[in-house]
């Protein structure tokens, strides 16, 4: 029993002691992170003209940030109005080509228009009831059909004022009582394509009217009244 007396006392303190390097490693351990953080602390400068300093170099870079940016949106623009009409003129310029090569087929086509209209305007009137003659009238309304089709129609002319736009007069005829540059006779029809004219009309025109067009016949009645 006196043994375990004596011992017991003896462990005390060497547990003691080994607690006591234990706290004191603690507290240097401590003392260190204390040591860093404050020196890490003293390295951030908090001071009011560091924190402007700092201010403006953020603004500034944000600015530079924002006028970059807005050069490549500039220049994305730049470029998708570039693609946009570099589409646009390649589709207008598919459709003038389709326009000229279709335009091109009309004309000829017309050219076989003006030789049913001379075939029937020569027509004998005894045929008119011809089969075989029939038969071209229904050729002529045919093709009349299909030009109408493709946005071709006839111009106007007999009646109407001389439009160098429109007519083409080849030659001018007196006496006609009409006004003067009137359209008195179609040689050959003109025609429209849609929105303009593809091939203007030979018209004759009066050339020494008095200027009174229809108004002329109802004078002559009065004086013989």
């Amino acid at each position: 029993m006196s043994w375990w007396i004596t011992f017991m006392p003896e462990m005390d303190g060497q547990s003691r002691d080994r607690h006591g390097r234990s706290a004191s490693r603690h507290d240097a351990t401590e003392k260190s992170q204390r040591t860093r953080a404050q020196e890490r602390a003293d390295e951030i400068d908090i001071s009011p003209t560091h924190l402007l300093a700092e201010i403006e170099g953020l603004n500034a870079e944000l600015a530079a940030a924002r006028k970059q940016s807005d050069e490549y949106l500039a220049g994305l623009q730049r470029e998708r109005a570039e693609f946009t009409n570099f589409r646009r003129r390649t589709t207008e310029e598919r459709e003038q080509w389709l326009g000229l090569a279709s335009e091109s087929l009309i004309r000829k086509m017309l050219a076989i228009a003006d030789d049913f209209d001379r075939a029937i305007e020569a027509m004998p009137a005894e045929l008119a009831e011809n089969p075989w003659a029939q038969g071209v009238a229904a050729i002529d309304r045919k093709l009349r059909q299909l030009l109408e089709s493709e946005g071709v129609s006839p111009l106007e002319t007999v009646g109407k004022a001389f439009d160098p736009r429109e007519h083409e007069a080849i030659s001018s005829v007196p006496g006609t009582g009409r006004p003067q540059g009137e359209v008195v006779a179609e040689v050959q029809r003109g025609y429209r394509l849609r929105d303009r004219v593809l091939r203007p009309a030979l018209v004759a025109v009066a050339s020494d009217g008095d200027g009174r067009g229809e108004s002329a016949p109802a004078d002559d009645d009065s004086r013989d009244n």
